[in-house]
């Protein structure tokens, strides 16, 4: 079986709290050097058998139509693993 890994992102102007939270909390863990934090979202798609383009193709368009908010996310990633 194959798999296709599509990554969403919250587009760069749209604010994003989950990820600012995280970056508050680092120094407090004593995680320091991280400049910015922005969180987002991974969908793995298995397919029977290989990765075909076809399969990446429709994989492109599950993300920009139905794993995306494309208001105010990117997809980032389309990709075979």
């Amino acid at each position: 079986m194959g798999r296709i890994v599509v990554e969403v992102m919250p587009k760069p102007e749209i604010l994003d709290p989950q990820g600012r939270a995280v970056a508050a909390a680092l120094p407090r863990l004593g995680l320091d050097g991280f400049a910015d934090v922005r969180q987002g979202k991974r969908f793995e798609l298995e397919v029977d058998g290989e990765v075909t383009p076809e399969a990446l193709e429709a994989a492109g368009r599950a993300a920009t139509t139905l794993l995306s908010n494309p208001v105010i996310e990117d997809v980032v990633r389309v990709a075979a693993l």
